[in-house]
């Protein structure tokens, strides 16, 4: 049996957090693809966006700033459906000589921007009549993060607001899932993974033989949106090629 699944945003208006580059850049690019008027923020304008996407600067690690990208795409659009928490990310740092300042900063990028987002959005969307909010999390969510513990922990907090929050909200018509992304080939992945021989060994390590793209990220976003997803809320979606390979069958292996 074959077929096509079109996915039509029209009409819709979404906020992609981190939308200028990485993830957040296929993310808002396929929203946008779809239909949907798509604002996106970062401290600094990029030199270029993919058409139907804009670009307001806001540091959403500042609640106030937060609100300001939110009421931006709310009041240039006449309505807000989508938000999508895409903006995050740690250095690898030895947590017993992280600072203080450091783990804020860690915390406040990953955890709190996200909740400052959703307090924001949520009169929005109620008044909308309902609407999805996305939290792009990562496989350092649900399993040990030795050298991004900070990170990790914020990814499993985010997890845990996302089904909380789709409890509280799921009565006024708001939708919250999760993505829990694995290990992806972006513009930095040579810092965390290595150079393209390294990466290319650690997509064979993988079950679907590859690491993953930007594009499977914003495809499970565009599912999520959906109608096809009407019923599916406080979801943990892992996007991850399958997952990571227990190290201990390569350790048996060998004796």
């Amino acid at each position: 049996m074959s077929g096509s699944f079109a996915i039509d945003l029209a009409g819709q208006v979404a906020v992609v957090t981190g939308g200028t580059r990485g993830l957040g850049r296929h993310i808002a690019a396929a929203l946008a693809g779809a239909g949907a008027q798509v604002v996106v923020c970062g401290r600094n304008a990029p030199a270029d966006l993919p058409p139907g996407v804009t670009f307001f600067a806001a540091d959403i690690r500042d609640a106030e700033q937060a609100k300001a990208l939110v009421d931006h795409a709310a009041a240039l659009h006449g309505r807000l459906d989508i938000v999508v928490n895409n903006a995050g990310g740690s250095p690898a740092a030895a947590f017993e000589a992280a600072s203080p300042r450091f783990l804020d900063a860690i915390l406040k990028l990953n955890l709190q921007a996200p909740m400052y987002m959703a307090q924001a959005a949520h009169p929005h969307l109620v008044k909308a009549g309902g609407g999805n909010v996305i939290n792009i999390a990562s496989v350092s969510g649900i399993r040990p993060s030795p050298g991004t513990a900070a990170y990790g922990a914020a990814k499993a907090g985010l997890l845990n607001l996302t089904q909380s929050l789709a409890q509280e909200w799921g009565p006024q018509g708001v939708r919250v899932n999760a993505i829990i992304a694995g290990l992806m080939q972006t513009e930095n992945a040579e810092a965390t993974y290595g150079d393209a021989a390294a990466q290319a060994a650690v997509g064979r390590s993988m079950p679907l033989q590859r690491m993953g793209l930007g594009s499977d990220i914003a495809g499970a976003v565009l599912w999520l949106c959906s109608d096809a997803a009407a019923w599916v809320s406080g979801a943990r979606i892992n996007v991850d090629g399958g997952g990571e390979r227990p190290y201990f069958l390569d350790l048996v292996k060998g004796e």
